[in-house]
């Protein structure tokens, strides 16, 4: 049987901002939605998760990806490391492994973000045919919109020799 594949995706965006801004945006769970394509129909809908992001906090969402058909997916912050990084993992959802980690670095002029997802998807070799037809152009549409949102929120970054960047692997 032909076992589905690990893909990764890493994005990085310099942000004109403190490193202690960029963490009390991005630390927040309620701030995520206003970083994700409306599109996407993406909702907390989790009582107990707190205000801020913890090392075991459960955050629950529905999110529409196909055809406005609403999917659960629930994720554990597993790890924090204040104006460092966290890391949310899959523990209900849509694929058979979501690893994200989100790091943040003071830099000359404001701050480093660099996101690194890990993701397999269910369903052997239809789920590698899936994230070639649709998953991996899903997954950079999400990362570019955020490129946007943030930039609107927070300003573009000025610095010529740098862009956004989106990596496959």
């Amino acid at each position: 049987m032909h076992m589905s594949k690990v893909y990764s995706i890493k994005t990085v965006q310099n942000i004109p901002i403190s490193l202690a801004e960029a963490w009390e945006f991005f630390s927040r769970p309620a701030n995520l939605k206003h970083i994700t394509p409306s599109h996407l129909g993406f909702e907390i809908v989790s009582k107990h998760h707190g205000e801020w992001m913890y090392a075991g906090q459960i955050i629950e969402y529905t999110v529409k990806p196909i055809l406005g058909i609403p999917l659960y997916w629930m994720t554990e912050i597993t790890h924090v490391q204040p104006q460092q990084f966290f890391v949310d993992e899959q523990r209900f959802g849509p694929y058979s492994l979501w690893h994200h980690q989100h790091h943040f670095k003071a830099i000359e002029g404001g701050v480093e973000m660099t996101d690194i997802v890990h993701y397999k998807l269910p369903l052997g070799w239809l789920g590698d045919i899936a994230n070639v037809i649709m998953v991996q152009n899903q997954l950079k549409g999400i990362f570019n919109y955020r490129f946007q949102a943030v930039e609107g929120k927070f300003g573009a970054w000025t610095k010529a020799q740098y862009q956004n960047q989106i990596e496959f692997g």
